[in-house]
């Protein structure tokens, strides 16, 4: 029997995955045929008097049964064609953030397909509506929020959960600019822009109780129901400096999202402000507070501070504890500025926090884990570290202040629930499938640290074997440190060599695995702009000379629960090993 890191034999989790090879087939099967057979029998059963529209001698009607002969051809070839998918569920299969589903987050997103329910309304989602509540108050357990302030939805995404924070960071920013405009226009003082646009709720009570201003005087200053251009103009007026607008301040290890997200509220891709590394490739706390004082200096107020905790391209968690602390200090002297922490990648690692899983972690990535609960709003990705199916992401709050956005009315849900998420969400309408996969894992893996928590401290063990094995078989292969999770980048580098000799032998590298059928890897560029100092101490592990202005990598994701496996361990290490040696010569 196999043991875990810390002496638990591994049955309890193994079980809820199918298996590379389908071992736990049979059982699953069973469970598939019961969710078909009681989806049958509520139907049959409910309104039971009414008549069919399907009676049998229809049924057995010649054109009746070739449509259905038509339809069985057609599924057999879609299943058929499908067969030629990439192979993801297999151990072999270390390219990108995706791996095995697990068996509750399968069974519940499938028993929920079925009744196809939107969590648009409880108007047509009156249970699935209430399973998201409840996997959402999982979900905030996990990471530490308090689940009885806690809000949040599940979204298609990280991509749109990230936009759900930039869309309530400019609600309440329009709302703090627009009240210090009217105020200033009122009193004759002069605006202070940065001030104004992080005053905070509590400051923003206060002055609303001080001056009463009407409700549509208000609105006649936002530039989010009023028109931007005008508020712009005025706002430009009361400062006595041309309005640029807000800033949104994301580290350079960022994901594409963040400049679409510029775009998209229209912001400009010049408001979006890479804060540079560290030579950990991690956001530099000391870089931050340049930029948050140069947006000062130019009466720019920050949208939001965004921290990564899981980057895409090596796993980096970001110090988010040490970016909390800079915030609260801030926020002691006025200045109450949104955290936003994209944690679509290392979001599920917080399971481990709280047991003996987490001892995987250094002190320093456990505090940034563990502060996560500190930010304002935090974005997780159930379909990738939650081994739930596509597509799953999720946006939290720590609060309902938090929660707050723009509203919007819809007259045909004439019976929304108090609880409807319709008027809170970007997108209208949402499958309450992913919620549904999250509950059911919830309710059985369960996300703590002895449970799912040891499932993630697997993966990050399996990482470091890896890591071992590969230093030891393939001495030019350098690894790029610190690893902080589960996600391995190495180059292909001769001692000394230059950075475009080694660039070079690690891209064919990686062509070699892209026609291989054994294994599958991705690769990743770090450009010197963001990564300079991380590409500085890369070559520098080995004497290598930089000449070229990129460092290519291989990149190895090990997500798959298997890989913990020894026997799997033995069986694919030498063999992978065998496999890039072949492809570096």
């Amino acid at each position: 029997m196999e043991t875990s890191l810390y002496g638990k034999e591994l049955w309890n989790e193994t079980a809820y995955f199918l298996g590379p090879k389908s071992e736990n087939g049979s059982w699953v099967r069973a469970e598939f045929q019961a969710i078909i057979d009681q989806w049958f029998d509520w139907r049959r059963a409910l309104f039971a008097d009414d008549p069919s529209p399907l009676p049998p001698e229809l049924r057995r009607r010649h054109d009746f049964l070739a449509e259905r002969e038509i339809l069985g051809q057609k599924v057999a070839e879609l299943c058929d064609r499908m067969t030629g998918e990439i192979p993801k569920y297999t151990p072999r299969y270390i390219g990108h953030m995706v791996s095995e589903t697990s068996v509750p987050a399968l069974l519940g997103h499938f028993a929920t397909l079925l009744h196809n329910p939107n969590n648009t309304s409880r108007d047509v989602a009156r249970v699935s509506g209430a399973i998201e509540d409840e996997a959402i108050s999982m979900l905030a357990e996990m990471i530490g929020f308090d689940v009885n302030e806690a809000q949040g939805h599940f979204t298609s995404g990280g991509t749109i959960a990230n936009f759900e924070s930039v869309w309530r960071a400019r609600y309440r920013m329009d709302h703090f600019l627009a009240l210090a405009l009217v105020i200033s226009e009122t009193s004759g003082a002069q605006m202070d822009a940065f001030a104004a646009g992080h005053m905070g709720w509590t400051r923003y009570r206060e002055l609303i109780e001080q001056y009463g201003f009407d409700d549509n005087v208000l609105k006649a200053a936002s530039a989010v129901v009023g028109n931007p251009f005008a508020a712009a103009e005025r706002i430009t007026a009361a400062t006595g400096q041309p309005w640029r607008g807000p800033v949104l301040l994301v580290p350079g290890n960022k994901h594409f999202s963040w400049l679409k997200a510029a775009n998209v509220f229209g912001l400009g891709e010049e408001a979006f402000w890479p804060v540079a590394l560290d030579s950990k490739g991690r956001l530099s706390v000391p870089a931050l507070e340049q930029a948050i004082a140069q947006a000062r200096a130019d009466g720019r107020p920050v949208l939001a501070v965004v921290t990564v905790a899981g980057t895409t391209e090596a796993g980096d968690i970001d110090p988010v504890d040490r970016v909390c602390d800079r915030l609260d200090a801030l926020r002691r002297d006025g200045i109450d500025v949104w955290h936003h922490v994209d944690a679509a990648w290392g979001g599920f690692l917080c399971s481990m926090l709280g047991g003996q899983a987490e001892n995987v972690l250094d002190a320093g990535r456990r505090s940034a884990l563990r502060a996560i609960r500190r930010a304002n709003s935090v974005t997780l990705d159930p379909h990738k570290l939650g081994y739930v199916p596509y597509a799953c992401g999720a946006f939290l709050v720590r609060d309902r202040e938090n929660y707050a956005n723009s509203l919007f009315a819809a007259p045909y849900i004439d019976r929304a629930a108090a609880n409807d998420r319709w008027m809170m969400t970007l997108e209208g309408s949402r499958s309450g499938a992913g919620a549904a996969a999250v509950w059911l894992t919830g309710q059985t893996l369960t996300f703590k640290p002895d449970r799912f928590g040891d499932i993630m401290a697997g993966t990050i063990d399996s990482r470091r074997h890896f890591a071992a094995a590969l230093a030891d078989g393939v001495p030019m292969a350098r690894l790029l440190e610190p690893a902080d999770s589960n996600i391995l980048c190495f180059s292909l580098a001769r001692d000394s060599e230059a950075l475009s000799e080694s660039n070079a032998r690690t891209l064919e590298a990686f062509k070699g695995f892209a026609g291989d059928p054994e294994f599958s890897v991705s690769k990743t560029v770090l450009g010197r702009e963001n990564y300079g100092e991380l590409i500085n101490a890369h070559l520098a592990g080995y004497g290598g000379k930089a000449d070229a202005e990129s460092l290519v990598l291989l990149r190895c994701v090990f997500m798959n629960p298997f890989w913990r496996n020894e026997s799997v361990r033995s069986f694919l290490m030498p063999r992978f090993i065998a496999r890039l040696i072949a492809h570096i010569n």
